[in-house]
């Protein structure tokens, strides 16, 4: 009898943990939905919001500067030109300040972009390296971080000095300074590319912000699902 009681008591606890289990998964699926429910909502109301505003006045490159083809969607190249009888090529990428220093102050009081940072390749056919510039772009002026001899690479966020790279800019004295301000700009890079590449950063920034929404809304989606 107390072998019969006990294995009734065992079952009786056993369906009472199974109905406990069952309302907290239901209780906790309802929540998860719920909560899906409002970061999607939340997304679906900030994409539209973002896909509204206006985009700034198209503005084209200094001539002779190109555009790069597909450069609003990847992380390379913006502007690219040929140079001097020897065919030097000049590859421009651009990137924000907050991009470096998150929270970096980098807009005016109305908003506007006013603090660039300009990466400048120049390259010679047959040459295994390349004169790279690392300069701060304002809307009235130019200013050279940098200057290093570095090889060739696909994207410029891959740039990870392995070697000696040359002294620091801030070294050098102010003729040598002079001479390399005088070159890049002979080459057609300063301030003149300011706002051409102020607006192409809004367009991109743009971009990118409408492609986060939607990803994170397809994998909300996904997860959901299952």
């Amino acid at each position: 009898m107390w072998k019969k009681l006990f294995c009734v008591c065992a079952h009786s606890t056993t369906l009472s943990w199974h109905a406990l289990a069952r309302r907290t998964s239901t209780s906790s699926a309802a929540s998860s939905s719920a909560v899906n429910s409002l970061i999607l909502r939340s997304l679906k109301e900030h994409f539209l919001e973002v896909s509204k505003m206006s985009p700034p006045p198209k503005v084209s490159p200094p001539s002779p500067f190109t555009i790069v083809k597909g450069a609003l969607d990847n992380y390379g190249p913006v502007l690219r030109r040929t140079y001097g009888d020897d065919g030097e090529e000049i590859s421009i990428s651009v990137m924000r300040l907050a991009n470096i220093v998150p929270g970096g102050g980098d807009e005016d009081d109305d908003g506007g972009i006013n603090q660039l940072f300009l990466h400048v390749d120049i390259s010679k056919p047959g040459r295994e390296k390349n004169l790279h510039f690392l300069c701060g772009l304002y809307p009235d002026a130019m200013g050279i971080h940098s200057v290093s001899l570095r090889p060739p690479v696909g994207s410029w966020f891959q740039r990870i000095p392995s070697k000696y790279q040359g002294p620091t800019f801030e070294d050098l004295d102010e003729k040598m300074k002079d001479a390399f301000h005088s070159y890049i700009e002979e080459r057609g890079v300063n301030e003149n590319l300011f706002p051409f590449l102020q607006a192409w950063l809004y367009v991109k920034d743009n971009r990118n912000l409408l492609r986060w929404f939607k990803t994170a809304g397809t994998f909300i989606k996904e997860s959901k699902a299952v």
